[in-house]
């Protein structure tokens, strides 16, 4: 089953949507953060789901600007691809956040993953909030944030820590200030982290 080419450029002719158009394609470039940002920091867009087995090559190579994947992955249709396009760079958008300070600190801002977050009570069940986030002391308290999240980046996604060339000299230096135990990869002690 694929999407016919006539429907798809009389549409596209008729109501001229926001350009570029991206078709959602395993082929296409891989979405991510910096593809977030950018289609976020430009004058809008347009996405064009296919179904089953997508959309005659006419519509891909003539009516369509790019092609974007969402990785590697194969969904029946694109719709799910979209939302998850939509919701990435709708945020990014300014004033849909509250505080626009925020995305900042978020995963893949600085190539690293987010720091843990803490609510109340102090202690859930014998599990206590760490005693810098109830410091005061918030110059200590955003260096222990970056130092949790360059654990948890190691940990999790050390891909992300390669790509970015390591850890630089201040990196290191909260690392060690919080005593963060790095994994170490291939026997030994990586000396990039």
């Amino acid at each position: 089953m694929v999407m016919m080419p006539e429907p798809l450029f009389a549409l596209v002719e008729r109501i001229e949507p926001p350009r570029p158009l991206y078709y959602l394609s395993p082929a296409g470039r891989v979405f991510d953060q910096a593809m977030a940002t950018e289609l976020a920091s430009g004058s809008g867009f347009s996405l064009l789901c296919g179904r089953y087995e997508g959309v005659d090559e006419r519509v891909r190579e003539h009516l369509c600007d790019g092609e974007i994947s969402v990785g590697d992955v194969v969904l029946a249709g694109g719709e799910v691809a979209a939302s998850l396009i939509i919701e990435a760079v709708g945020r990014l958008v300014p004033g849909v956040l509250g505080n626009a300070e925020s995305i900042e600190d978020e995963s893949f801002s600085r190539g690293l993953l987010e720091y843990p977050h803490f609510t109340r009570p102090a202690e859930f069940r014998g599990w206590e909030v760490p005693d810098v986030l109830r410091s005061g002391d918030h110059g200590r308290v955003a260096r222990w944030r970056l130092a949790k999240a360059i654990e948890r980046t190691a940990r999790h996604r050390p891909d992300l820590l390669d790509r970015r060339g390591g850890l630089s000299a201040e990196e290191r230096a909260v690392v060690d200030e919080f005593k963060i135990d790095l994994p170490q990869r291939g026997g030994e002690a990586d000396p990039s982290l």
